[in-house]
This record gives C-alpha cells, sequence and structure tokens, in this order.
C-alpha cells in the first residue's frame, strides 16, 4: 500500500507590519487628566488630553534622553516628560524646553489620530502615515447614547499569538457548534471594502451558556481590521434579550495583542431598575464566559498559513485575503475589493 504523504503545516511568521486602520483604547472616561501609558503597534505609546480635552496620542519614548513620558505630567496643551521637562504637544511637536533659548528642529515624534465614538476612544495606525478616508470613520451606534441601554462593560485579555487568528473567526462557522454549543442554521460572509459583516442564526445546544434549544441571532461587521461590533438577539424561555458586543483588538506586537470585549444590554422597561442591574449583569457574565471559550482556544493553538480545509468550513482563503488588505500599501490594494462579495453556508 502506497503510504499517503504527510501534511506539512507552513507557519510562515507573521508581517512586522501592522495593520492601517481603527484600534480601540478602552472607554473614552478612562482618560482623563493624567497621562496613560499604552504597548501598541510594537512600542509604548502615552495618551493624554490637551487644554480642550482632545485625545493626544505620541510615542512615549522622549528623543531627548529617553524618558518615558507617561511617567510624566499634563500641562496646558503638553506632557512633559519627567526626565528633563521637555513639553510635547499635538503633531508631536516640542512646544517648551525650560532651560533651552531655542528648540531643536528635529524635536518632533511620532504622533497618532485619535477619535472618541460610541464612548471609545479610537486611534488610527497607518505605516504610510496617511489618514483615514470618509467611509473609513466609525459609525455612530445610538445605543451608547440611550438609557434604555445599559453602560458598556469591558474585559480585556492580553493574547499570545498574532491578531489573524482572532479575525478568522468571522469565516469558521464549524467552530460555532464545537467551542460556543450553537449550530448555526444559516450563515452569511459580505465582503464590503474595509468591512466584513457575518450572519449568524443558530439553534442552542448543550454546551451553550444561554437556554438550551434557545435561538440566537447575530449580525457582527468588522470596520478595517481591528474593530468589530455586534448586534445579538438571544431568545429562550420565552425571553428575547438584545445586545451589543464590542470585539476589538491592538496589537502588542506581532506575536501579542490585547483585547477588549464589551457589552452593552438593551434594558427591561417592566423591571426595576435593581432587576435590570441584575439582568445585565447576569447576561453580561454568560456573554464574557461564552467569550471566554474563544479566548482559551486561541492561548493553545499555532499559526498555520495553509489551511487544511473541507467542504463544510466557511471562506477562510476569501477572509484572509481581505484581511491582507490592511497590511499592505493603499496603492497595492487589490480593485476587486471595491465590489460586494458574499459567501453563504449550504447548510442542510
Amino acid at each position: 500500500m502506497e503510504k499517503q504523504p504527510i501534511r506539512i503545516i507552513d507557519q510562515t511568521p507573521p508581517p512586522e507590519r501592522f495593520a492601517r486602520g481603527w484600534h480601540t483604547l478602552g472607554l473614552s472616561k478612562s482618560f482623563g487628566d493624567k497621562p496613560i501609558g499604552v504597548n501598541a503597534f510594537g512600542k509604548k505609546l502615552v495618551i493624554f488630553r490637551d487644554s480642550n480635552g482632545k485625545a493626544i496620542a505620541l510615542q512615549a519614548a522622549c528623543p531627548h534622553m529617553g524618558g518615558d513620558l507617561s511617567m510624566g505630567k499634563i500641562d496646558g496643551d503638553m506632557v512633559r516628560c519627567p526626565y528633563h521637562e521637555w513639553g510635547w504637544g499635538a503633531e508631536g511637536k516640542c512646544l517648551n524646553i525650560p532651560y533651552a533659548k531655542k528648540i531643536p528642529r528635529e524635536a518632533c515624534i511620532q504622533s497618532w489620530e485619535t477619535l472618541e465614538e460610541n464612548n471609545l476612544l479610537f486611534i488610527w495606525n497607518d505605516p504610510e502615515g496617511g489618514s483615514p478616508t470618509l467611509d473609513e470613520i466609525i459609525p455612530r451606534e445610538e445605543a451608547c447614547f440611550s438609557d434604555e441601554w445599559s453602560d458598556w462593560v469591558l474585559e480585556e485579555n492580553i493574547i499570545n499569538i498574532n491578531c489573524r487568528e482572532l479575525i478568522d473567526n468571522m469565516a469558521d462557522i464549524a467552530h460555532f457548534k464545537t467551542v460556543h454549543g450553537v449550530t448555526a442554521t444559516k450563515f452569511v460572509n459580505i465582503f464590503d471594502r474595509h468591512m466584513l459583516t457575518q450572519i449568524n442564526i443558530g439553534k442552542n445546544l448543550d454546551g451553550s451558556e444561554y437556554d438550551k434549544d434557545g435561538t440566537m441571532e447575530s449580525k457582527a461587521t468588522y470596520y478595517g481590521p481591528a474593530y468589530m461590533m455586534c448586534w445579538m438577539t438571544n431568545e429562550g424561555m420565552g425571553i428575547k434579550q438584545q445586545s451589543i458586543q464590542l470585539v476589538s483588538h491592538v496589537p502588542i506586537d506581532k506575536d501579542n495583542f490585547l483585547l477588549r470585549h464589551g457589552v452593552l444590554v438593551k434594558k427591561n422597561p417592566d423591571l426595576t431598575d435593581q432587576q435590570n442591574n441584575e439582568m445585565v449583569e447576569m447576561y453580561t457574565q454568560m456573554t464574557q464566559l461564552s467569550f471566554k471559550q474563544d479566548v482559551e482556544i486561541w492561548h493553545n493553538k499555532v499559526r498555520v498559513d495553509n489551511p487544511l480545509l473541507c467542504d463544510g468550513d466557511g471562506p477562510l482563503n476569501k477572509l484572509r485575503d481581505w484581511y491582507n488588505q490592511f497590511y499592505i500599501d493603499r496603492s497595492a490594494v487589490s480593485k476587486s475589493w471595491e465590489k460586494v462579495f458574499q459567501w453563504e453556508s449550504q447548510l442542510s
């Protein structure tokens, strides 16, 4: 009998480059009157607010003698280095040196564009130094500002693998049953320029965090490579519950990323404030527990650049081609992504 060839896993190292797009740094209210250090894109950043309350993002390393700006103090429109008090402002320009008559012309450090929407703070990363186009601006979600919904509850996890593994989930129809105990009755992927949408309608099985035999309907959209909003409805035991989930990540380096998972829950007008708070807490805990099932997988899997796929898998290669557009220059992005492409599973 002829020996069957062994499949060799291709583990090509992740790119050194970081994706072009908006990345969530957390709740807007988390950034106040003190500089905050953030590890992202292979370096340390400092985030602070100027005198008008605008969030400023700069590299944290002072080019003078290497002081950490996130350990400094805010002074008007500047953050001052704790080492020699050089003051750095918007666009990374040095605005003041207390003991110097002239600021060196080269006194400019890397800065990042920021945006606040949906009560979240975003940072724009682009290796080419470009700005987002108008259609890449984060869309406003009115539920974030409505008393009919709870406030964001955010949870953070550091994942020790390249962030592409997270994005794979958008096309991975099979894992919902295995990992989450939900069997899909409808599963669609829609690729539209920088956006990717997953429509998933399913039924809860044994092992689901939600009611067995209940239903789940979700529509999840990535706006660029790192920010996803998911509108979800769970129904079970005669109760229908609506929620919005945030899935957003920031690459720490090419092999690690910080994952933020947020939950908003629609309140029940028939319940008291206390009852709504208890309901929101319970639903949030169930949602976080379900999400952590993915986290456990990511922490223990390996990178596979040549996945061995079968006819029951989703459009993983299409998804990875879509995701790759954020790692190359804009001029190199294929015109084919300007056309909408839809894939739907032929479920029996």
